[in-house]
């Protein structure tokens, strides 16, 4: 699930343009658009589509290339035979450097044809754009990582490291079959890797060109959504009683509405908010940098709590987001109930927050039932150099200048149920989107032909300075 990044809301900085690129596609990048467009144009929405086919339509791809049948995984649950994924292994030359995986999801949000200008499951080249549902969120990258591993098979590269794929299903849809947690608890050998490289960071521009910035992501929330609710027996409207379900609901919304969860900070957040806020040079940054070096600092918090993806950058949030009450237009109110969607922050458990917001409301006759699924709070993975170096130098060479910034999702993907497994997992630089977020998870979805074509050979790159390392 592509977010905004923390680079773009900050209004980053101004750089260099990303490295020219030739007017005519060149040869291996025209055998990579006909995959990446076969992966596009495979509806994979929950409701009609197929990620198994997907996935069938990718490992036929790798065979074609060379991979063994061994070297192949299709796999799908009985119950979700649609769902299914597949893993490819390539394999590496030494005993001791442990794998990487190259993980991506191949699911798609619902698209209808009639609300888009185009067909959503046709990719469309138009203006200097790929336009189609998934084109960026997220099979651009489940594109580039299959097309990896087969320029790696054409070209016989014998990495140190194992490489590891998974095209995975379930990523968009809270409460679906999910490929990663499946492989996670029924094949963790399978996708046993040192880290992961997946979706979550990426590059902003200014949607003429010029990229601004290279984000990478270090860590993010889990989400968990809490059902409050009150009951009252009720009676005539002609007779209303204080102790109405719904102005009790009402109140303890209230409640939640104006409770600020405290400041806190990882690593990651703290890095980004003093090298972000320094980039800036504006007063929000002024006051970014200063509340990483006191996270105390209630002056430069409540400068900092003027920007939105600032604001729930630094804490957990809860929010309403569905209201539902009474039975009758002539009769008091039985039951009230609302779902509270809540944002949380890393080290904090969904029962922790579920605690929380039961100190907060301070009413007994307010339930509160934690709803599935229930994700899980891993720890952020580490600030580790032996990850973001080879990031940071390959950054350097495709867009000079540019300094590769880690953040936090305020969201979640994938990496929650990979960590959850002790797999730390970062989303990567690479490809960039627009200022207005390209219709991700919208209408007309697209992505700019350049940056898939750029972010295509930055990731190549990427993935070879991983395998080679002992």
């Amino acid at each position: 699930m592509k977010k905004p990044t923390a680079l773009l809301t900050s209004a980053l900085l101004i750089a260099m343009p990303a490295a020219a690129q030739e007017a005519q596609p060149r040869p291996d990048q025209l055998a990579f658009r006909d995959l990446y467009k076969e992966l596009v144009e495979t509806n994979t929405t929950l409701s009609s589509g197929s990620c198994t086919l997907a996935a069938e339509r990718m490992a036929a791809r790798m065979k074609a290339a060379g991979f063994t049948d061994d070297q192949l995984t299709l796999f799908a649950a009985p119950e979700h035979p649609k769902e299914g994924g597949l893993v490819a292994v390539y394999p590496g030359t030494s005993n001791k450097a442990k794998p990487i995986l190259l993980v991506a999801h191949i699911d798609v949000v619902e698209a209808k044809r009639e609300d888009w200008e185009r067909d959503p499951f046709k990719m469309i080249e138009e203006n200097g754009y790929f336009y189609g549902r998934g084109t960026l969120d997220d099979k651009a990258q489940a594109a580039v990582w299959t097309d990896t591993l087969i320029r790696f098979k054409h070209q016989g590269y014998k990495p140190k490291r194992t490489i590891k794929l998974a095209l995975t299903c379930g990523e968009e849809t809270n409460g679906a079959f999910n490929g990663v947690e499946w492989l996670a608890a029924n094949k963790r050998d399978l996708i046993d890797a040192e880290f992961a490289l997946n979706e979550g960071g990426g590059g902003d521009s200014d949607g003429k060109g010029k990229v601004l910035g290279q984000s990478v992501q270090v860590g993010e929330k889990t989400f968990a959504n809490f059902r409050l609710e009150t009951r009252n027996p009720g009676g005539h409207s002609s007779v209303p009683v204080r102790d109405n379900a719904i102005y009790q609901l009402a109140r303890a919304l209230t409640k939640i509405d104006e409770y600020e969860f405290p400041v806190e900070m990882t690593d990651t957040t703290r890095r980004f908010f003093a090298e972000a806020g320094a980039a800036r040079g504006d007063g929000v940054g002024k006051a970014m940098v200063a509340l990483a070096k006191n996270p105390a600092d209630r002056a430069a918090e409540a400068v900092v709590n003027t920007d939105r993806f600032l604001h729930g950058n630094i804490r957990t949030t809860c929010v309403a987001t569905l209201l539902d009450g009474g039975h009758a237009p002539n009769a008091l109110p039985q039951r009230a109930g609302a779902n509270v969607n809540c944002r949380i922050f890393p080290g904090h458990s969904i029962e922790s927050i579920k605690d929380e917001l039961a100190k907060v409301i301070g009413d007994p006759g307010v339930a509160i039932t934690q709803l599935p699924p229930k994700r899980p709070s891993p720890p952020a993975p580490p600030l580790d150099p032996k990850i973001l170096g080879p990031m940071q130098k390959l950054v350097s060479k495709y867009w000079p200048g540019l300094k590769v910034i880690p953040s936090m999702a305020n969201g979640y993907t994938d990496a929650t149920f990979l960590g959850a497994a002790g797999i730390p997992t970062y989303g990567i630089p690479g490809i960039w989107g627009d200022p207005d977020g390209n219709g991700v998870h919208g209408l007309n979805e697209r992505v700019e032909v350049k940056a898939v074509y750029v972010g295509r050979d930055y990731m190549f790159d990427l993935v070879k300075a991983y395998a080679d390392q002992p």
